[in-house]
């Protein structure tokens, strides 16, 4: 911020006295702070989360700041009702798969007389079964290959953003606050990387297993310990949860105060200039409103970018946990129990991942929102 104002105040004094008493246009004072971000490489980075969607962060931003979110909300829209359709198309095939295995296992489970030996029956539904889990096994590793790949690009584009963004903060607000919250989003990144996606997602895969193996026989009593592990995963997305927006409020009531008793004693010192002294406070307050703008413009296309990356991941679980507590609903007067619970523990490992998705979204949209609230001027 000080050195925006500080090259404003040089450019007063080389105008002429007659220029540099008239306001000077929002628009140029708003491009040449723009000249201080460079957004190639996370314009680079959107190309390759979104190929399908031409998207430039300084178009998304500029259109954010002039006040079209007509856009804004109809790329959201579209973008929602491409994957809810994508994803419906997907799952149909393996859910008829999982819908005919199960019927054959309940002619096998439900009219065993028919054959001769019992036996028979047994081993014909055991086998269904065992290509049941393998199924269902294999959807949810392509769910969680793909929650890693999109928290990856999450992670990725939040290291790309936050330079950017804490720039804009500095400059609308002060060195103290944009230091303190730019150390903030990168130690979120840092736990996103080692407790989530490094150990939470593991015990949710280590979960399904348990539940699975508990109802593949009662002699094996795995519940309790599958429990524990869910239990494990839904306390720690709380305590980080809880402990990132603790601090977000903590430190939202101390630095942005420093910064606005520091950047009042220079607006003040701007206006006891003689002769000039009430040019320099007009046009730095003019200054320090665009700043603000740019860099409130800066965090809502941000997050409207984590939302939409957050989004591919969610929608593809919702859809899925949806479609699997209906196919355990359908299936459960006809088929055996352990064919039921199978498909009921798909939907709750899912759902187990879904909440975690939503929780590292909410961390760093929280963390902007915060950041952009506290810091408004």
């Amino acid at each position: 911020m000080r050195k925006v104002l500080v090259c404003f105040i040089l450019l007063l004094f080389l105008l002429p006295m007659e220029v540099a008493a008239e306001e000077v246009p929002q628009e140029e004072i708003q491009a040449e702070l723009f000249k201080q971000f460079e957004f190639s490489e996370i314009d680079k980075t959107l190309s390759d989360i979104f190929p399908n969607e031409k998207m430039g962060f300084l178009d998304t931003v500029m259109g954010l700041i002039s006040g079209d979110l007509e856009f804004s909300f109809t790329l959201v829209k579209n973008f929602i009702r491409q994957q809810f359709i994508y994803e419906l198309e997907y799952s149909k095939a393996g859910l008829i798969h999982i819908l005919i295995l199960v019927i054959v296992a309940a002619v096998f489970s439900n009219f065993s007389s028919v054959f001769k030996s019992t036996q028979v029956s047994e081993i014909s539904f055991f086998m269904l079964y065992m290509l049941l889990i393998t199924i269902c096994l294999d959807n949810f590793r392509v769910l969680t290959d793909s929650v890693l790949v999109n928290l990856e690009k999450l992670v990725e584009f939040m290291k790309l953003l936050g330079p950017i963004y804490f720039l804009a903060v500095g400059m609308a607000t002060g060195s103290s606050t944009s230091l303190v919250f730019y150390q903030l989003v990168l130690l979120i990144i840092l736990l996103v990387e080692i407790l989530i996606m490094s150990f939470l997602v593991p015990i949710t895969q280590i979960y399904l297993m348990m539940r699975i193996l508990g109802n593949f026989s009662t002699d094996i009593p795995l519940s309790k310990f599958a429990e524990f592990l869910e239990t494990i995963v839904k306390w720690s997305l709380k305590t980080l949860t809880a402990g990132v927006i603790g601090f977000n409020v903590i430190q939202g009531l101390i630095h942005p105060a420093i910064d606005t008793v520091k950047r009042s004693l220079m607006l003040k010192g701007g206006e006891a200039l003689p002769i000039i002294g009430n040019i320099v406070g007009g046009a730095t307050e003019i200054v320090l409103g665009t700043a603000v703008l740019i860099k409130n413009g800066i965090g809502v296309a941000g997050m409207l970018i984590c939302l939409m990356i957050c989004l591919v991941p969610t929608i593809q679980m919702a859809v899925t946990v949806l479609l699997y507590k209906f196919l355990a609903a359908l299936i459960q007067p006809i088929s055996d129990k352990r064919m039921v619970n199978c498909v009921s523990s798909i939907a709750d490992g899912t759902g187990l991942l879904l909440k975690i998705v939503i929780t590292t979204g909410i961390l760093f949209l929280l963390t902007i929102a915060i950041v952009a609230t506290t810091t408004g001027g």
